[in-house]
């Protein structure tokens, strides 16, 4: 009996293994799809607040804002430039001019505090400039900006996007995900 139980638990965690994404676990299935979603890739930019970790180092670490010119300015390097860098690459750039005469080894962490905020203008009740909230939609940067207006077009929709091309415009939907620093545009309609 023992024997049966243990062979149906293993067929039934092979076809759990058999599933797409190789597992039953939502989590995992989310992980592996970050993982795998290469579509967008955070790159620091003005107004982001970041926590720098320099381990070992107490007087070196803190919270920081990135300036207006994309600079972040430390203790004993003066200013870095970060913007338009991932996290990945800022660690780096933080590395090289801390390492260039002041320690042999460092080592360094940065993570985003608070992210740049977000624009909305046109036709929503309280167009201007807002907090960003990680996952947010179009939908929900409407809401924030006070709901649409009786004029709004919820189908003419676009988003200025800074990239590491430069500035795009993009035809967005309700459903497109936000990022900070992106000027949303609600369209009128006519009728």
């Amino acid at each position: 009996m023992r024997r049966l139980g243990l062979s149906l638990l293993l067929l039934i965690a092979a076809l759990f293994a058999a599933l797409p994404g190789g597992s039953w676990f939502p989590a995992a299935q989310a992980q592996q799809a970050a993982a795998t979603d290469n579509s967008f890739v955070y790159r620091l930019g003005a107004n982001d607040r970041l926590r720098v970790i320099v381990f070992g180092e107490p007087d070196l670490t803190g919270e920081f804002e990135v300036d207006g010119r994309g600079n972040v300015s430390m203790p004993l390097v003066g200013s870095v430039s970060v913007i338009g860098l991932t996290l990945v690459e800022a660690e780096r750039a933080l590395e090289t001019k801390l390492r260039d005469g002041f320690l042999q080894n460092p080592r360094v962490n940065v993570e985003v505090l608070n992210y740049r905020p977000f624009f909305i203008i046109g036709e929503v009740n309280t167009p201007g400039r807002y907090p960003y909230v990680n996952g947010m939609l179009v939908l929900n940067a409407a809401a924030i900006g006070g709901g649409f207006t009786y004029r709004a077009d919820r189908k003419d929709v676009k988003i200025r996007r800074e990239t590491k091309n430069g500035t795009q415009t993009i035809k967005a939907t309700l459903e497109t995900v936000v990022q900070p620093g992106d000027v949303i545009e609600i369209g009128e309609r006519f009728f």
